[in-house]
């Protein structure tokens, strides 16, 4: 029994770091007039070269992150990504088609702002900041505010708050990952 349980620890250590990562998540969502101000934050043990190249990955962002249906960069203008995103925002029985087009622009080495150019959205302005920690952590924080062209008060802000939520976890899930798969490839290497 003792040898299963050793093995089985084994065999989940690459992915510890993504549930201690996960449990770190912290999310702070309050009204502001008609918008939703929301901070998302996530203390990492990744190099921030790494989170940049997650959160700079316009065109697979679909694939991780939750609620999100496509993700395409339609046009970049030196620091500046124009980029399309589709999908659903979901809290319990409601969904509300997303449709907007954001400008992406880097403020290397850690900073990028997103402001909305249109779809159905009212207000999209927000920024995700990396701050390079101690011990080679980097917290990981996402500040915006968004406001929902027309939806209940109560449930269009949970709603919101919910979807920011989930979609930054998807984001902090896909950094503990691909951080993973660089720690095993450096063992690899050394063996």
């Amino acid at each position: 029994m003792r040898g299963l349980t050793v093995s089985l620890l084994l065999l989940l250590a690459p992915f510890a770091a993504v549930l201690r990562a996960a449990d770190e998540v912290s999310v702070e969502a309050r009204r502001r007039e008609d918008a939703l101000e929301v901070v998302c934050r996530a203390l990492l043990d990744a190099p921030v070269e790494l989170i940049w190249q997650t959160l700079t990955d316009y065109g697979r962002l679909s694939e991780f992150i939750p609620g999100m249906r496509r993700s395409r960069v339609v046009s970049q203008n030196g620091p500046t990504s124009v980029v399309e995103q589709l999908g659903d925002a979901r809290f319990l029985f409601v969904s509300v088609p997303i449709e907007v087009t954001i400008a992406s622009t880097e403020k290397p080495p850690y900073e990028i702002e997103a402001k909305l150019l249109k779809g159905n959205l009212k207000k999209l302005d927000g920024a995700y900041r990396i701050e390079p920690q101690p011990g080679g952590r980097a917290l990981l924080t996402w500040t915006g505010i968004i406001e929902a062209e027309s939806m209940p008060p109560l449930i269009g802000e949970m709603l919101m708050r919910s979807n920011i939520e989930d979609q930054f976890r998807g984001m902090v899930r896909e950094i503990e990952r691909r951080d993973a798969l660089r720690l095993a490839r450096e063992r690899e290497a050394r063996k």
